[in-house]
């Protein structure tokens, strides 16, 4: 029997799901309401936008033709759905306002910036970067006024990259961060530091400071916190995100602990034939089994991957998450999977860490580099619970890492973990073997 599936946003896990109901059901309507005018987007490509080394049409992974008509999918742009009812919901699109109705609905709706509630937070020239529109605004901005100091509000990941993107662009740029280091939610203090010594000596790095008004005649012009006043002709603020969860519950969809929808291993939600996937969908954490909220583009698409497989019928389990990331500051990569300590402890674990300096090849081969590792370790079971890297090439070793967290691996099993070596790659000892043996089994 023909059903009708309805996935509010064109995302990432939008897309996937969409996709993956029209693979498996090809006789059924999917139509998908995406708010913008772009669909499969690439929210993580912004600050490579705006620091010029990609072009924005790039941060759609898929042009709407492809999903149209090589997948068969009704994808609406610029539709705003407004309204959720069972079995229907109310669009607002550009010819007015329409009912559609639903035998499955998708939230897939993402995540949006917290504005903090200052004065001045509207005042032209105050941009976010939350997605591929922010970032046409914030380069036509560019070209179309002089713009030499910058300053960006938070020292999270977006915040990291928008100060290399501008930097890199040859402009002053200020990073106020009210936490008293950039990254204190993520990292150890530790790896942090790395980051923060290359952030100086190319930014102004202010740190345990509060925003507290941005001025401006006509356009942005300064921005005062609690313990200074920086010259401003743009502003970005980076101040975090929260799940769009208005629309799920008008129709009484269970929000979780996190503040994002509640599902399950199928991505249902508490309420029949409704699911949730991506940056509005809570899940759990494969280290810890606690319900948590990690909004990132892999787990995001494998979401929508498992929702659009079970809503056709193919059961399919989504396992959880390690909350695996990576960015960097110019040559300097930060990257963690699993716990920090700080996190580790906060859960209760007895734990031990090592911390270590190492290179990334033999030091008679060309191009060595720095590495450092962190690692941590349930000091009962001798279980790797999590490990942090800042420095070069870390991506081979946290990507390692984050299969050894997802299959149990104890400080042993890391140990003896058969990695290649040749000098072009990696030392005899690989980083991440020799973190193993420091942590000791």
């Amino acid at each position: 029997m023909k059903k009708t599936v309805v996935i509010i946003g064109g995302g990432a896990a939008g897309m996937s799901a969409a996709s993956r109901v029209k693979r498996l059901k090809p006789e059924w309507d999917v139509k998908v309401f995406e708010a913008t005018e772009w669909v499969s987007h690439a929210p993580c490509g912004v600050p490579y936008v705006v620091e010029g080394i990609s072009p924005k049409e790039k941060l759609m992974h898929y042009p709407p033709e492809v999903f149209i008509k090589k997948r068969g999918i009704d994808l609406h742009m610029k539709a705003e759905v407004i309204e959720v009812e069972q079995g229907r919901v109310r669009v607002r699109e550009e010819d007015g306002e329409h009912t559609y109705e639903w035998d499955y609905l998708v939230f897939a709706n993402g995540a949006s910036p917290r504005i903090p509630a200052v004065e001045g937070a509207d005042l032209p020239g105050v941009f976010k970067a939350d997605l591929p529109p922010d970032a046409v605004a914030i380069t036509s901005y560019l070209e179309q006024n002089e713009v030499n100091d910058v300053v960006i509000v938070g020292g999270g990941y977006i915040g990291v990259e928008m100060a290399e993107a501008f930097s890199a662009r040859g402009k002053n740029v200020t990073v106020i961060e009210r936490g008293e280091r950039v990254m204190k939610n993520a990292f150890d203090r530790e790896v942090t530091d790395v980051l923060e010594e290359e952030m100086r000596k190319r930014v102004n790095l202010r740190t345990q400071e509060i925003l507290m008004r941005i001025e401006g005649e006509g356009r942005v012009e300064r921005v005062v916190t609690d313990a200074g006043e920086y010259r401003a002709d743009m502003v970005i603020l980076a101040t975090g995100i929260r799940p769009n969860v208005e629309l799920a519950r008008e129709i009484g969809v269970r929000i979780g602990e996190t503040g994002a929808i509640w599902t399950n291993e199928k991505m249902e939600t508490s309420v029949e034939n409704v699911y949730a996937a991506g940056d509005v969908a809570e899940t759990r954490h494969l280290i810890t089994g606690r319900r948590v909220w990690i909004p990132l583009a892999p787990s995001g698409n494998k979401m929508g991957y498992v929702a659009g497989s079970n809503i056709a019928g193919k059961e399919v389990h989504f396992p959880g998450v390690l909350g695996t990331s990576v960015t960097k500051f110019f040559d300097v990569e930060i990257g963690k999977t699993g716990l920090t300590e700080a996190e580790a402890i906060k859960e209760g674990y007895d734990v031990r860490t090592a911390f270590i300096k190492a290179q990334t090849r033999p030091h008679y081969y060309p191009g060595a580099k720095p590495i450092w590792l962190k690692g941590v370790v349930d000091n009962e079971t001798n279980r790797l619970l999590g490990v942090q890297a800042v420095g070069a090439e870390i991506l081979p070793r946290i990507d390692t890492a984050a299969a050894m967290l997802t299959a149990g691996f104890t400080t042993r099993d890391a140990f003896f973990t058969d990695l290649a070596y040749a000098p072009p790659f990696a030392p005899v000892w690989d980083p991440l073997i020799v973190l193993a043996r420091v942590l000791k089994f």
